[in-house]
């Protein structure tokens, strides 16, 4: 027969094991909890952020008002909706808007025969004749009730980018379509600095070449497989790498030219070797999957990669 004594060693011990198993649980729990959290919140994120997307493409000056890409010769551009101008304008636009001359590195408008329309606007301010800025920071925008035009320019060309917040093909959206999130493509990319960094000619779909700054590459591992891709910076997107890229859901569910991914900067830097997140549920179409009329750079070689990424926008449904 057990003493009094040995019973309360017994429920001691009893009682020990039971709080070295609570200790030892209790972090484990609490790392499932938080792990849950990142999860629920990396979700409501990854939502608004989609929500916002389709708010920008849809926008008033979003992609799905551009109905024209018109380039200018050198010398005199009549520009207008009547049939009569050397660029005839589609969707709402005055008969006559103006005239746009081209004389080497200099772009003017001038004003049309009987004036230039009530309510155009150039750089928000009331039309005047003068010279346009066609500078990559800053272009010239003319504007006339919900049409806006913009004078870039490309290469050793210019071209008019026109947009109508009345087209159909805004007026008519009904979102875009995405994949569901799925966590197993956000990574965590090793990156790799050049030294030193170079510039990568880009192709775009309209034959041109662009020429941007690549300052490395990030490498990851999905399922087995390592894999690298090479981004390229803009002057108008500081702080933010861009990689233009392509998958083998091109040939099935995605928009078949590319996919584009906007990320931030590695932890240490551009010049540092560090880590990068690839969040492949953010990535999404290019210009030319909303409008014929936009000029898209084209995934490099080295971002053609020979797997599927099951994961961010899909083809967009007009």
């Amino acid at each position: 027969m057990m003493s009094r004594n040995g019973s309360v060693s017994v429920i001691a011990l009893v009682l020990l094991a039971a709080g070295l198993c609570w200790f030892n649980a209790a972090p484990a729990a609490a790392q499932s909890a938080t792990a849950t959290d990142d999860a629920a919140q990396w979700r409501q994120e990854l939502s608004a952020w989609r929500a916002q997307r389709g708010q920008e493409i849809s926008a008033p000056d979003g992609w799905l008002t551009l109905v024209g890409l018109e380039w200018l010769k050198p010398g005199f551009n009549s520009v207008g909706a009547a049939a009569d101008n050397h660029i005839q304008l589609r969707g709402h636009a005055p008969d006559h808007l103006g005239l746009i001359t081209v004389s080497g590195k200099t772009v003017q408008l001038l004003s049309p025969s009987g004036g230039f329309p009530a309510d155009l606007l150039v750089d928000g301010k009331p039309a005047r004749e003068g010279p346009l800025t066609t500078g990559v920071a800053k272009s010239s925008t003319i504007s006339w009730r919900g049409m806006t035009i913009l004078i870039l320019e490309r290469g050793d060309r210019y071209v008019l980018r026109v947009k109508d917040a009345n087209a159909q093909t805004r007026t008519e959206f009904h979102g875009l379509n995405w994949y569901a999130p799925e966590p197993r493509l956000r990574v965590t990319a090793k990156w790799i600095p050049f030294t030193p960094p170079h510039i990568e000619k880009i192709p775009t779909v309209i034959g041109t070449v662009l020429e941007l700054p690549a300052p490395g590459i990030a490498e990851f591992t999905l399922d087995g497989t390592t894999l690298q891709l090479e981004p390229v910076t803009e002057a108008s997107e500081p702080g933010t790498l861009f990689f233009i890229l392509r998958d083998t859901t091109s040939k099935t569910t995605t928009y078949q030219a590319a996919r584009f991914l906007h990320t931030g900067l590695p932890d240490h830097g551009l010049s540092q070797p560090g880590l990068l997140t690839l969040d492949f549920n953010k990535l999404e179409n290019p210009p030319c999957a909303y409008t014929p009329y936009a000029t898209c750079p084209l995934p490099p070689d080295q971002n053609r990669l020979p797997v599927a990424l099951e994961a961010g926008e899909q083809r967009y449904a007009h």
